[in-house]
């Protein structure tokens, strides 16, 4: 059992707030990922968590009780940062070992705890190496297994794959999935990648500014965001924006003059509209495509493509200035005309 409930927590230095009354319950089990943009607050909300940060005000408890006050290594948490933090003179069995050899944790369990987790994380071959003899991927698994063999009731990871390139990024993302299935542990993960975000989360908390803009699962976030931070932050690429009015209400739903040029009629969400309301269209990329020869359409001007194999970006600008992006098959051969 591992739960863990923010309530009205604030962080402020002199007058500057960082996190501005935050509010948040983590179930046993879940895998909740903190995204945000630079500043947000993400990782002083972690740290304050770890006990890493003094709480202005508000409360922290875990599995009903109040840590607020607690000393950071009596939490039970175990955090994993965004440097490896490996001590280069021992081998990689000493580094996972070492929080265990100064609590005088018996020698026998020490080895059988340091076994299992290089056998989760396949580090078995490599328990007797230095850190300058690991791969960055390798070395930022020691530093998970550091963790693992602590057996905390919450695991911290504070934007852990931000300094692996791309393919290990990757790869580490999975291993990350792969391991919170296996361990079957309470996990909060600060990123400011929405891809990690959608893949690997449970419950993603979107922060801004110091708040919470929204709390969800990835797809109910993606489909149904709360406000146009969130809708515009989520997913990649982008959503695109468009300006208009409500021209009409009918029962088949509301009609929207676009800026742009262009009248739709979409499905009546908002009970308070009235004709000539002021509202912004949010597309997906995935829900645009190119209009063929004398069908009518939204007129835009071609930016850049970006072409990615399987898939084709297409940048575009309305007549109004506009950005969209449209997502469209990777074998077109010219995407942009006709655009």
């Amino acid at each position: 059992m591992a739960t863990l409930k923010l309530k009205d927590l604030k962080k402020g230095f002199e007058e500057l707030q960082i996190i501005k009354g935050v509010d948040l319950e983590v179930r046993d089990r879940e895998f909740v990922v903190f995204v945000g943009p630079s500043g947000c607050g993400k990782s002083t909300l972690l740290r304050l968590i770890a006990g890493l940060e003094e709480v202005s005000s508000g409360h922290i408890e875990l599995d009903g009780r109040d840590i607020t006050q607690t000393p950071p290594a009596k939490r039970d948490l175990a955090m994993v940062f965004q440097t490896y933090a490996l001590y280069p003179h021992m081998t990689v069995r000493k580094n996972m070992s070492f929080a265990l050899d100064l609590a005088g944790v018996p020698k026998a369990e020490v080895k059988r705890k340091v076994d299992d987790a290089a056998r989760i994380l396949e580090l078995t071959h490599l328990l007797e190496r230095k850190p300058k003899q690991l791969s960055g991927g390798q070395r930022q698994r020691v530093a998970i297994g550091r963790a693992i063999v602590r057996q905390p009731k919450i695991f911290l990871f504070d934007e852990p794959l931000s300094n692996l390139d791309a393919a290990l990024r990757v790869q580490m993302r999975l291993e990350l999935a792969r391991l919170h299935q296996e361990l079957q542990a309470t996990m909060i993960y600060v990123t400011h990648d929405q891809v990690e975000a959608m893949t690997l989360a449970d419950k993603v908390v979107v922060l801004n500014g110091g708040r919470i803009e929204q709390v969800g699962s990835p797809l109910e976030l993606y489909h149904h965001p709360a406000n146009l931070f969130v809708a515009g932050f989520l997913g990649t690429p982008k959503m695109g924006f468009l300006k208009g009015r409500v021209s009409r209400l009918g029962a088949a739903g509301c009609e929207v003059e676009l800026d742009a040029g262009l009248a739709l009629t979409l499905p009546r969400v908002n009970g308070s509209l009235q004709p000539g309301d002021a509202v912004t269209l949010g597309i997906r990329p995935e829900h645009l495509e190119l209009a063929a020869a004398g069908q009518p359409g939204l007129a835009v001007t071609a930016d850049v493509s970006e072409r990615l194999g399987s898939d084709t970006f297409c940048h575009v600008r309305t007549d109004t200035g506009e950005p969209l992006t449209l997502r469209l098959r990777g074998d077109l051969d010219n995407p942009t005309a006709g655009a």
